[in-house]
C-alpha cells in the first residue's frame, strides 16, 4: 500500500492558504482519480483508492491530517503503524518556502528545513520518507514568514498553481510506481 499524505491546516479559514498546498495536492489526486469518500481515521481524514499505472493498479490511502500541520507525524505514524507501511511507500505533499513559487522538486530523506510539519514527522518516523515540495517562494524576512504562509494564495498565483495540480495528478501513476524522478519530471515539464 502506499499513504500519500498531504499537509496543511483542516480549520476552512486556513483552506486557501499557502500552507495548505499539501491539502490541495492531494484533493486533487482524490477527484481526478476517483478515490472513496473522505473519512475520519487515525486524527485524519483518508480516502481509499486505487492509481492505475503501467505495472498494474496500487492500492493508495490518502491523508489529510486533521491534527494541526505542525503536529502531523502523529497521523502518519498511526497509518503507517497500522497498514505496516514502510517509509519508502510513503509520500508527504507539502509547501516549500526555498522554491520559488510554481517549482516543484521531490527528494527522499533529509531534514525539516525550519518545516515544522516535516519536522513532526521526522520525530515519529525518523527522515527517510518521500517529499513532494511545492515552491511558494519566500517572503524574503524571516519575520514574515508565518503570516505569509497562512495567508491564502493570491488570485494571479491559480496561472501556475491550477496548471501544477493538474499536472501532479496527472503523473501521480508514476510516484505510485516509484518512479520519482520521472514523476517530478513530468509534472516540471507540464
Amino acid at each position: 500500500m502506499l499513504l500519500i499524505v498531504g499537509l496543511g491546516n483542516p480549520d476552512p479559514k486556513y483552506a486557501l492558504n499557502r500552507h495548505n498546498a499539501g491539502f490541495m495536492a492531494v484533493s486533487a489526486i482524490a477527484r481526478a482519480h476517483g478515490f472513496g469518500p473522505w473519512r475520519s481515521k487515525f486524527g485524519a481524514l483518508v480516502a481509499d483508492g486505487v492509481l492505475e499505472t503501467e505495472s498494474g493498479r496500487v492500492k493508495t490511502l490518502l491523508m489529510k491530517p486533521q491534527t494541526y500541520y505542525n503536529e502531523s507525524g502523529r497521523a502518519v505514524q498511526a497509518a503507517a503503524s497500522f497498514y505496516k507501511i514502510s517509509k519508502d511507500k510513503i509520500m508527504v505533499f507539502h509547501d516549500e518556502l526555498d522554491l520559488e513559487p510554481g517549482k516543484f522538486r521531490v527528494k527522499t530523506g533529509g531534514g525539516a528545513a525550519g518545516n515544522n510539519g516535516i519536522k513532526s514527522i521526522i520525530a515519529a518516523l525518523g527522515p527517510d520518507f518521500r517529499r513532494a515540495r511545492i515552491g511558494i517562494g519566500h517572503p524574503g524576512d524571516r519575520a514574515k514568514v508565518v503570516p505569509y504562509v497562512l495567508k491564502d494564495f493570491a488570485k494571479s498565483d491559480a496561472t501556475w498553481l491550477d496548471p501544477l495540480l493538474d499536472a501532479i495528478t496527472d503523473a501521480v501513476p508514476l510516484l505510485a510506481e516509484g518512479k520519482d524522478n520521472a514523476f517530478q519530471t513530468r509534472v516540471n515539464h507540464r
